[in-house]
């Protein structure tokens, strides 16, 4: 009988107000190969990474099990526009395990859509203003564009937006 491999991944990721000034988003990845957290604090409102913490308790690659030096080196970036290559470039300095940039990356970009949560109960029904609402949404908070595939360069939502 032939061997069968079986796989499955789990990635949750959460935002929580801790005070006025402070969010608190965690994200974890659960899979056949890996366990592991990552946890940014984050100041408002300039949506700056304070402190990061996360570890990964089990990992296919050995260079995933020390990462702490790696997130240390992510403190006093800001979400926004150009946030994934800094990330990407501050993390890639300390270590190979790049699953650690994707999880700070998915922590950041969950701090963009907590904010936008509340204003997805504004948008008008009719389709033809929906796009309109979006574009504006964007243009006041230019943070959003290129945070998720409805805001990213070629989409017709931000066309005519330039990126910052």
């Amino acid at each position: 009988m032939a061997n069968l491999l079986c796989y499955s991944r789990n990635r949750a990721t959460s935002v929580e107000q801790i005070d006025d000034a402070t969010l608190v988003s965690t994200c974890r990845l659960q899979d056949s190969l890996t366990d592991a957290e990552v946890s940014l604090s984050i100041r408002l409102p300039e949506l700056e990474i304070i402190d990061a913490r996360g570890r990964f308790t089990r990992s296919n690659r050995s260079a995933c099990m020390g990462v702490e030096s790696a997130l240390a080196k992510i403190v006093g970036v800001r979400i926004g526009a150009g946030m994934k290559k800094i990330i990407r470039g501050l993390v890639s300095e300390e270590t190979e395990c790049m699953e650690v940039a994707v999880l700070v990356e998915e922590c950041c970009h969950a701090v963009i859509l907590a904010f936008t949560k509340d204003m997805l109960t504004l948008v008008p029904e009719e389709l033809a203003l929906e796009k309109d609402f979006f574009a504006n949404m964007v243009k006041e908070n230019i943070r959003l564009y290129n945070s998720c595939a409805a805001f990213a360069p070629g989409s017709p939502i931000v066309e005519g937006i330039d990126p910052p």
